[in-house]
């Protein structure tokens, strides 16, 4: 199975790509989508979801885990997310692959075992999972990987589940 993450940001969207067979997972790719800051919206927007539908054509995932929004404090920069998530959204509806989202709370609990893990935590164990040497290049694409690795962990679940019915 192959599972995309996506950390959606105007500026910075992070993805990580992996692949999963029997009880291992490597990854196949990742990185971030960047957009200039002085740049219209819809042009960064539409930077945004070419470059996400390069990605999906690239790697073909079955599934995409994306983070699930919430509105904090600053609603403003709530909504830029979320316009940024909305042309990711299309990108994958029209390349045919299924979204699923998970909450942070979800993420760190099927990384760290703790919804209270700090970055350092999740970037170590998204590391540790997938084998990966050395420094990610940024907390967007090291949440993107802990995203894919949350969904392959949840599916494995759920497939057991199943299994028991």
């Amino acid at each position: 199975m192959i599972i995309m993450g996506v950390d959606p940001g105007l500026s910075s969207t992070g993805y990580g790509v992996i692949e999963a067979r029997g009880d291992r997972a490597r990854s196949l790719g990742f990185g971030g989508i960047s957009t200039p800051a002085g740049m219209d919206m819809s042009e960064r927007l539409a930077i945004i979801f070419a470059e996400a539908e390069e990605l999906l054509r690239r790697f073909r995932p079955e599934v995409m885990a994306v983070e699930q929004l919430f509105f904090s404090s600053n609603a403003r920069s709530a909504m830029l997310v979320g316009e940024a998530l909305g042309v990711i959204l299309l990108a994958a509806q029209r390349a045919g692959v299924k979204v699923r989202e998970y909450t942070p709370l979800q993420v760190k609990m099927a990384l760290v075992g703790n919804g209270r893990a700090d970055k350092r935590q999740i970037d170590y164990m998204v590391r540790a999972v997938l084998s990966i040497e050395g420094e990610l290049p940024s907390s967007h694409a090291a949440d993107a990987l802990a995203l894919a690795v949350c969904h392959l962990h949840s599916s494995r679940l759920e497939g057991r589940l199943g299994a028991e019915r």
